[in-house]
């Protein structure tokens, strides 16, 4: 009765501590736990019902519109969205005694909750995607059967691509472990759901996509984008990075600290195929980490033909989710409650990490606000300039300025400039100072 009291305290703390840090993990940052794509995300947002948009499905701007209708801004909407995901990760599993212990250690990973601090759809994809490993796992124990099964496993493929476009390699995955278990009860269900998001995708294409831009497919897919000895160097610094406990981050201009980083990467996976290998997995089990490897494997292979950012930890997450939950459940078995010293040391990697780097975004919001209100530029469609494409590093002021007045778009031509509503960063680091961190 005191061990299980005693873990109880422990998970508490645990969610507590992961609640309070990605509070911090936004708070002390220059721009909020904010990127490019977080403007596109707000800004859709903003404008909605307008489309402005279909690089992105609606999922995510939507919930952040829905968190206006209380009188919250775009950028805090992005915040109350992150938090609420990690407690309903929670408390899913408490009311569905669904990897409980699990959740806690993987939700206080620094990499998860970095994702739950971020103005990104993975935040809001992640409780779906749990909700989706429990459907399957119940339609594989038998609990969950017939047309019943198929629906509700069809459904959430459909909700998980209305939230990020990725969700097509869990169709897949679904796809596949369905033809692998044929003979299994539950092997057909799986195939005909996989089937049902695919057809879903298709007819999505052909009356969103292609209705709002025409030149979606002709824009974004390009055969050859990127040679393979690139791409396999990448995934290899993802995936390493993705699966590294303490340190999801690497310094972008190399260095001995990344080997050590990659490293850890590497001896985690080296480990974790090790106990999969030497503890046999469940059905359930199974499920779960072939879902996520297929994930992994497609996500690899669609960047020889659709332009995406190189694979990280926030790319993977809805894929590695169901990876960690497996492993943290074998370490479990094998360590019992030590296992959880692993999050305490991620956690304390997050709270040094976030110290050493911090930056006051709140005194920014001021700055940025301010400046917006003397220029009669708060409430107005803004647009701010960069000289080329390979410039999206330099956003910066605009991803400032975004969450303040969302309605932000990006422009490369140079005449836009001499329009009071086209800001520049020297036009507002004439006027204005932020404080800056040393990482991104």
């Amino acid at each position: 009765m005191r061990r299980r009291v005693f873990e109880r305290r422990i998970q508490i703390f645990l969610v507590a501590a992961t609640f309070i840090l990605t509070v911090a993990r936004f708070l002390l940052n220059e721009k909020g736990r904010t990127n490019p794509d977080s403007i596109r995300f707000m800004r859709s947002s903003k404008v909605f019902p307008i489309i402005d948009n279909t690089v992105t499905p609606l999922g995510y701007p939507l919930s952040l519109k829905f968190f206006t209708l209380f009188g919250f801004d775009e950028f805090w909407a992005s915040k109350i969205v992150g938090l609420l995901a990690y407690l309903f990760l929670v408390c899913f599993a408490w009311k569905k005694k669904f990897y409980l212990k699990e959740i806690i250690m993987v939700g206080g990973l620094f990499s998860f909750l970095s994702i739950f601090s971020y103005t990104m759809s993975e935040a809001l994809i992640l409780p779906f995607v749990f909700v989706f490993l429990y459907v399957a796992r119940q339609i594989i124990i038998d609990e969950l059967r017939g047309f019943k099964a198929y629906l509700y496993l069809s459904l959430m493929l459909i909700l998980l691509y209305n939230i990020r476009y990725p969700a097509l390699f869990l169709m897949g995955g679904v796809f596949l472990n369905g033809a692998l278990r044929y003979r299994k009860h539950y092997g057909k269900t799986f195939i005909y759901a996989g089937l049902t998001g695919m057809a879903f995708m298709v007819l999505y294409q052909l009356l969103f996509i292609n209705y709002f831009n025409d030149q979606y497919i002709d824009t974004f897919l390009e055969i050859g984008l990127h040679p393979t000895s690139q791409l396999l160097v990448e995934f290899f610094q993802g995936v390493t990075t993705t699966f590294n406990p303490f340190i999801h981050i690497a310094n972008p201009a190399g260095g001995l600290l990344n080997y050590a980083i990659y490293g850890i990467g590497l001896l985690n996976i080296i480990l974790m195929i090790f106990i999969f290998i030497k503890n046999k997995l469940s059905e359930t089990e199974f499920f779960l980490v072939f879902v996520g490897m297929v994930g992994f494997v497609c996500s690899y292979f669609i960047q020889y033909f659709y332009s995406v950012n190189p694979l990280d930890y926030r790319l993977m997450a809805p894929f590695s989710l169901s990876i960690w939950l497996v492993y943290f459940k074998k370490m479990y078995q094998i360590f019992g409650k030590l296992t959880y010293v692993i999050t305490i040391l991620s956690l304390t990697t997050g709270l040094v990490f976030t110290w050493l780097s911090k930056g006051n975004y709140l005194e920014n919001r001021r700055e940025i606000s301010q400046f917006l209100k003397e220029e009669n530029l708060q409430n107005v469609p803004l647009k701010f300039y960069l000289e080329n494409e390979t410039e999206l590093d330099k956003t910066q002021i605009a991803e400032l300025i975004s969450t303040v007045n969302p309605n932000v778009g990006i422009t490369f031509k140079a005449k836009d400039t001499l329009k009071k509503t086209t800001l520049t960063q020297y036009k507002v680091l004439q006027k204005i100072k932020i404080d800056e961190n040393q990482f991104q």
